[in-house]
């Protein structure tokens, strides 16, 4: 991926720091994110990714540090950022009772769209989505969910989503959905700030990645310049091995196969 950092970023972040307790789980994060692109934050369970959403999202509050979304403080101009952005959750909210399209016409009323019909219509296509719109979203699979939950999260056309960990618990397919989703979401301007414990996600979809560890960012750059932190490599033939996701997509088929 390229690194399209330009202008003002979208997300500036300044010495954040947030513990609970005795425990310091955010020890002075900074961060910048560029507009259109898509960063990726990377750390293991636990590390303080969520937490750090949740502040960028006024969820929560900070303990000490600053940061603006869209250019608003989220300390003191929260609703400013509110409508800004958008967020979707490590697991689908999906109402499963609701049908698709009823789902997104619920989110487009309460957004105040003037026409939630072809608000739904339009997602629904958008996301490959419309001949199941007339189905409850219970009988969707693990990607159709999260391609519904990911729609939803669209309207009002927030300029930045954050997304937490988005393909935890989906199968191989389903995940590349939700890849090509994401791509397809800065490809039209969006600002993408992804969480995700998935190495292979982040150097799949990421314009720039950051690690948080410790509480602190201790790398954050593009794949390319990450690469460099380690030594050249060392050139050897060898018998190329597939890989296990290459053997279960020869094995199933098409990568994009119709789900059930």
């Amino acid at each position: 991926m390229t690194d399209r950092i330009t202008g003002t970023p979208a997300i500036r972040v300044a010495g954040i720091q947030k513990a609970y307790g005795q425990l310091e789980v955010l020890k002075g994060v900074d961060l910048e994110v560029a507009p259109g692109s898509i960063f990726a934050l990377l750390g293991s369970n636990g590390v303080g990714k969520t937490t750090l959403v949740r502040i960028l999202s006024t969820l929560i509050k900070a303990d000490a540090g600053t940061a603006a979304v869209a250019g608003f403080d989220v300390a003191t101009q929260p609703g400013r950022v509110r409508e800004a952005i958008s967020l979707t959750g490590q697991f689908a909210a999906v109402d499963e009772i609701l049908t698709g399209r009823e789902n997104l016409m619920l989110v487009a009323r309460l957004r105040h769209e003037k026409d939630p019909g072809a608000v739904a219509d339009a997602l629904l296509a958008r996301f490959s989505l419309t001949e199941a719109g007339g189905r409850r979203a219970a009988t969707y699979s693990g990607g159709m969910r999260r391609r519904l939950d990911i729609a939803m999260s669209l309207i009002g056309n927030p300029s930045i989503i954050f997304l937490d960990e988005p393909t935890t618990g989906l199968d191989p397919e389903a995940r590349l959905e939700v890849w090509d989703a994401v791509k397809e979401l800065a490809g039209k301007g969006t600002t993408v700030l992804l969480t995700t414990q998935y190495l292979d996600e982040a150097e799949q979809l990421a314009d720039r990645i950051a690690i948080l560890h410790q509480g602190r960012i201790i790398a954050n750059d593009t794949l390319d310049e990450l690469k460099k932190l380690l030594p050249p490599a060392e050139v050897q033939y060898v018998e190329k091995q597939p890989t296990l996701e290459e053997i279960f997509f020869a094995v199933v088929g098409d990568k994009h196969g119709t789900e059930a």
